[in-house]
């Protein structure tokens, strides 16, 4: 009679689920499992009748309410931990292309930045003994160290170039006017390199060079660094044209030159 009576709840309220199955195997499964339930849940209210083992009851259900917000705490953690894995994942990404441009830089260095062991203006090679005292510089280098310092143009940062009005940047880029730049360093010091030779010692080309150093000389010049286009052709293989005078004036924009004009020639001094 329990089984009729189960039976026709299930037909009543499962009729859906009855016309899927395609197995009467499948159907008599389903129909034990609610026979199973419906008994347990007989036998459950016999033992709820006796006082002590309804308490026993209350305390298995405060344990089962208990466990269930333990998982749903859990169930909110472990979806807190996927987000955080996912801007962990997020995070690696930019860092791994952080690296890759890291060393794409390292791998393709600017032209003009300064390479380890060059020589700055700013500081001179250690001393053989190892010395760990700081670098010394042009202010506490001795007399004569100042006199043979020469000095050279900084490179053009990133933050100037952009500083630099359109109009008067055209179509030059930033390499090319730190190769400019690297350019006159390089006759400024193929010039003084000279100049710091005594005469005597120098070849009958060099003396040439020596005496119109000398004559391209003034007293606005006493103790600056300066060159001439002459010395630009001498030294180095950069093309005097109107892209160079271009290029001159973005770099007095950026206060790296001034112009000193007399004699019949103009004098690039280094600021």
């Amino acid at each position: 009679m329990l089984f009729a009576s189960t039976s026709d709840r299930f037909i009543h309220r499962k009729n859906i689920n009855i016309m899927a199955c395609s197995e009467l195997e499948d159907l008599v499964q389903h129909i034990n499992d609610k026979i199973s339930s419906t008994r347990r849940i007989l036998e459950l209210r016999t033992i709820a009748k006796d006082l002590d083992k309804r308490k026993m009851l209350l305390k298995i259900g405060q344990d089962i309410a208990t466990t269930s917000g333990l998982l749903d705490q859990l169930e909110f953690l472990i979806e807190r931990q996927k987000n955080s894995l996912s801007c962990l994942k997020d995070l690696e990404e930019f860092f791994l292309e952080d690296l890759r441009h890291g060393r794409h830089l390292r791998d393709n260095p600017p032209p003009h930045m300064p390479r380890k062991g060059h020589s700055t203006t700013n500081s001179v090679a250690p001393s053989q003994g190892g010395s760990t005292e700081a670098p010394m510089t042009q202010d506490n280098l001795p007399k004569k160290a100042q006199r043979n310092l020469i000095r050279e143009m900084e490179y053009i940062t990133t933050q100037e170039f952009d500083s630099i009005p359109q109009y008067m940047k055209g179509r030059v880029t930033y390499s090319q006017l730190n190769a400019v730049v690297q350019s006159i360093n390089t006759a400024v010091k193929g010039k003084y390199s000279i100049l710091q030779q005594p005469a005597k010692a120098l070849s009958s080309t060099a003396r040439k060079l020596y005496q119109r150093f000398k004559e391209e000389e003034t007293k606005d010049t006493k103790g600056q660094f300066f060159v001439v286009e002459e010395d630009l052709r001498e030294f180095t293989q950069l093309k005097i044209d109107k892209r160079f005078q271009s290029m001159l004036s973005m770099l007095r924009h950026c206060q790296r030159l001034r112009e000193l004009r007399g004699g019949g020639l103009t004098r690039y001094i280094l600021l």
